[in-house]
């Protein structure tokens, strides 16, 4: 397979007037000159973004929103990071790519389907679980085609060693299994991604820091040693979408199944705070790459996770999410950032430039760049970093919980001694065998909770977030 068909947008020590190898336009390099942004010393980071996956839209009262996308490049560009990345904007996906996860049928359905042909279609709408978080609007495939190519660019671009970080901020949709949709996602770009870096790499560590638990990775490598996931998130088997991600959920309990305590899940609870959950979180990865010992890490940013969130329940402040970010970072492994979950657009765009800027170690001022495009979206304060602790949730999670987790997945990552001898010799995972076992229970527990009431409009009632409008919850 050929690498990404990206153009490299490299801007070498412009100078005032001149815009280096490719024009720049009067604004951004007023950025560039006024923060300093610069190439990082030792390393190469990149960008991968292709401008039409911001076009789509799922619909004017649904949370998911790429125009989110939009915003975050503004600031990107806005502060002049660009000058300090490759910026690449890769193709779309292939079929034959998409493939490589996900079933013939299933991706046909999404080729085919259009919101005004529908109707020829609602016999199997309920096999690939479309509905009101999963609709059908204009230019789905084009739309999943774009966003996992992306994902596929940044991992060939890891392997290629061209890039030591590779950021694709439209990735990132952990829920979408084989051959279904769920949770606003249709392709698992994540899982692509990792297939690829399967190719070259003997062990690859998957964290998910959104909201939600990582639940179509997780199933996607159940059967497989040599990808270990680990999941943040709020748990709530009843009350919180998709009620999977428990701390006893560590990997199939079949003796001989090699992927047995290869997931951990981290299940918190509503108003986690910045000092508990950086802790928790460095404290659990550095454990997990000690013992695991991987040659790369994939780690999914979820926004959604910040205080303030539309769905979110958390109380996280920008610069506690990037902290996360940062830490990752200096673990000098090769690093796939993604974005994910997050459904206040602005502070979305926030967050995901503040944590481009800790990929590049580049400090940024905390005041936006005045003349950016759309600076209007971010009234009043116009700052990178607003105090998200406004209506706070209550802090439900307690010393001793915490402590609970740390040691219990501890005791799991005893069980992971053997990993570093791990011999390559197939790409994983098992895409039929011992994963079609749970694909049957995660559709056997959705068809449970449909006929129990407890479908998507509860799960909708039941996320909403602090309800309330104004600059920091719209």
């Amino acid at each position: 397979m050929t690498a990404g068909r990206g153009i490299v947008q490299e801007y070498q020590n412009p100078q005032p007037g001149s815009t280096g190898t490719l024009n720049l336009d009067a604004k951004s390099t007023r950025a560039i000159l006024r923060n300093g942004v610069h190439r990082p010393k030792g390393y190469t980071v990149s960008y991968h973004h292709n401008p039409d996956v911001e076009q789509h839209h799922f619909g004017q009262s649904h949370p998911m929103k790429p125009w989110r996308l939009t915003l975050t490049n503004k600031l990107v560009l806005g502060y002049g990071m660009d000058e300090g990345m490759d910026m690449y904007s890769p193709r779309a996906a292939t079929k034959e790519e998409l493939n490589e996860f996900h079933t013939e049928d299933y991706l046909n359905f999404l080729e085919s389907v259009t919101p005004n042909a529908i109707k020829q279609y609602e016999d199997i709408l309920p096999s690939f679980n479309i509905g009101d978080d999963c609709p059908i609007f204009d230019g789905i495939y084009e739309y999943c085609s774009l966003y996992s190519g992306a994902s596929v660019d940044a991992a060939r671009k890891i392997i290629n060693h061209q890039s030591s970080i590779a950021i694709n901020w439209s990735g990132g949709l952990h829920h979408a299994k084989k051959s279904e949709a769920s949770g606003f996602c249709y392709v698992n770009d994540i899982v692509l991604a990792i297939l690829q870096l399967l190719r070259h790499h003997p062990r690859v560590l998957y964290i998910d820091i959104d909201i939600h638990h990582g639940d179509g990775v997780e199933a996607a490598f159940w059967s497989t040693d040599r990808v270990l996931t680990l999941s943040f998130h709020k748990y709530d088997k009843l009350g919180f979408f998709p009620g999977t991600g428990p701390l006893d959920c560590t990997g199939p309990t079949t003796p001989l199944n090699p992927g047995s305590h290869h997931c951990l899940n981290v299940p918190l609870n509503d108003g986690v705070e910045d000092d508990e959950y950086i802790a928790l979180f460095k404290k659990i990865v550095d454990r997990t790459v000690a013992t695991y010992r991987p040659s790369v890490i994939v780690l999914q940013c979820g926004a959604d996770s910040l205080g303030c969130d539309r769905i979110g329940r958390f109380n996280l402040n920008i610069r506690a999410h990037g902290e996360c970010v940062r830490f990752a970072k200096s673990l000098n492994l090769p690093l796939i950032i993604l974005g994910g979950g997050g459904y206040t657009p602005r502070n979305v765009a926030r967050l995901w430039a503040y944590e481009t800027s800790v990929c590049l170690g580049a400090e940024v001022p905390a005041a936006l760049p005045a003349d950016m495009p759309f600076i209007e979206h971010f009234k009043p304060d116009k700052t990178l970093f607003p105090n998200l602790a406004m209506g706070k949730y209550k802090n439900e999670n307690t010393t001793k919980s915490l402590n609970d987790i740390v040691e219990a997945i501890t005791e799991t990552l005893r069980y992971l001694n053997h990993s570093p001898s791990v011999q390559m010799s197939e790409i994983p995972p098992d895409l039929e065998g011992l994963r079609e076992e749970v694909e049957q229970e995660i559709r056997e527990e959705r068809e449970m909770r449909d006929e129990n009431g407890e479908g998507a409009a509860l799960r909708q009632s039941r996320e909403s977030g602090a309800g309330r409008s104004g600059e920091l919850y719209t």
